[in-house]
């Protein structure tokens, strides 16, 4: 046999050799690269709301797939920008424009973090109000409508002014939009994202009037029907002008921005320290209906996080493998 023979069939059983080696790896859900350091923990935050927390388990398991090593850590949603900044932890997978936009953009301006794109979701954080409730209220999702049946929100915690549940106080609220729009609400607020749930479930089991913050995507779409109170439209001068809107004398006499932005961010030593791991999370980009099916599977379902996480991922397989085997 000449060495030209012998060459060729070399470099074609090689070729063979490595094509089976992908087909095999992919066939049994693994990723072939595992590039940076992988025995240093990529540091994931989870906050108090279920979509957040399902969300970074799922990028976690993901993350665990590659063979890479993941530790969750519960940290402030608003200071998490910081912490991500100075590589504390490494990343966030939901930043929502209407709570967190001052935090991340402050972040941003000092450097050290990496905007990692948005997903397709659309988000909208407001006051909110289950479906039965407009039967109670006519005129709803008005805001004056609201202010006209102030007294059916009435509570002992708050009288003679309507309960208005928000959501923990470190989500920092608008918290002057009320007396800006002269309206008889108290703002009482709740401890944690489940709190909100917890209540809005037992007025509904009553049919009890209830006007409580919220956002979308959630599970309660699907559960409870309902309707954001229509403010006067957002505008970036009613943060900042007195003289802008329907009160000469105060800022914040709107409501919140509509069709706000969902990111995600990523500490900036992350693509040299993980570059397989950041490139997937690039990619990543999940659905308003996915975010709020990651809410339903505990909200709802009862799952823990982990484990609705990894619910999440076995009916996904065909949305997730894009993800992990195009970065490759």
């Amino acid at each position: 046999m000449n060495q030209s023979l012998v060459k060729k069939i070399a470099v074609l059983g090689a070729s063979a050799f490595l094509a089976c080696g992908v087909m095999s790896a992919q066939a049994a859900g693994k990723i072939t690269a595992k590039l940076g350091d992988v025995d240093d923990e990529i540091i994931i935050p989870t906050h108090n709301w279920s979509s957040q927390i399902v969300m970074s388990n799922v990028v976690g398991q993901l993350f665990e797939k590659m063979g890479y090593q993941v530790e969750y850590t519960p940290t402030d949603s608003q200071s998490v920008y910081e912490s991500v900044r100075i590589g504390d932890v490494h990343l966030e997978m939901e930043v929502w424009e209407g709570s967190f936009a001052t935090s991340f953009n402050a972040a941003m301006d000092k450097g050290g973090i990496i905007d990692a794109g948005a997903h397709d979701a659309i988000t909208r954080e407001e006051w909110w109000y289950p479906a039965y409730v407009a039967d109670l209220c006519p005129g709803l999702p008005d805001y004056k409508a609201l202010e006209k049946c102030y007294e059916l929100f009435v509570t002992p915690d708050t009288a003679p002014n309507a309960r208005y549940l928000d959501g923990p106080v470190e989500w920092l609220h608008d918290t002057k939009r009320i007396e800006a729009l002269g309206m008889h609400f108290t703002t009482i607020n709740a401890g944690a994202g489940a709190t909100l749930w917890a209540e809005l479930e037992s007025a509904a089991k009553r049919k009890a009037p209830i006007v409580l913050f919220n956002w979308s995507p959630n599970f309660t779409d699907a559960v409870y029907g309902g309707a954001f109170i229509e403010f006067p439209e957002f505008d970036p001068a009613c943060k900042t002008d007195a003289s802008w809107g329907v009160n000469p004398d105060m800022t914040n006499d709107c409501g919140s921005p509509a069709g706000g932005y969902l990111k995600k961010v990523a500490w900036d030593g992350m693509p040299r320290k993980w570059p397989a791991a950041y490139k997937v999370l690039s990619r990543i980009n999940f659905t308003t209906f996915m975010v709020g099916t990651m809410s339903k599977l505990v909200d709802t379902d009862g799952m823990e996080y982990d484990e609705a996480a990894a619910r999440w991922i076995a009916d996904n397989e065909a949305v997730w493998s894009e993800w992990l085997y195009a970065s490759q």
